[in-house]
């Protein structure tokens, strides 16, 4: 008997350090691939920002690089049937969707454990994430 259902489990990233670790523990847990989400959300593009007012970057540019990022620092036989999705939005709203989406039964992510004023300003999406899933959040720590 297994935990759950279909074992559907989405790990977000972020290609820190504390991201790579927690791919690497769901990937060792579950042992299949197949069944592991991997997310990638970025930020959207700011109409002043030097690259779209040269147009010199659009959204496509930046999905193929980050893709071509993961499948260089992921590489390996382990990474091989890992789902890899870029996403373009806020970050905690692109996960939560995203597992919503495709009946997504855990949600791993990492946590950066900011305290204090930093935490305040720049919220946490692990925080968020928790808050509003619909499915169960296991927040690593380091």
């Amino acid at each position: 008997m297994t935990l759950f259902a279909s074992d559907n489990v989405l790990v977000p990233i972020d290609f820190s350090e504390e991201a790579g670790h927690a791919l690497n523990e769901t990937l060792a847990f579950f042992q299949n691939a197949t069944n592991i989400h991997v997310i990638h959300v970025l930020s959207s593009l700011e109409p002043t920002q030097p690259g779209m007012v040269w147009q010199t970057v659009d959204d496509q540019t930046r999905i193929d690089h980050i893709k071509a990022l993961f499948h260089e620092k992921f590489s390996g036989q382990a990474y091989e049937n890992i789902k890899f999705t870029v996403k373009i939005g806020n970050p905690s709203s692109e996960i939560i969707d995203y597992a919503e989406d495709n009946a997504v039964d855990l949600i791993v992510i990492p946590s950066r454990g900011r305290t204090g004023l930093s935490r305040f300003f720049l919220g946490s999406v692990a925080e968020r994430v928790v808050r509003f899933a619909r499915c169960p959040v296991l927040v690593l720590r380091h």
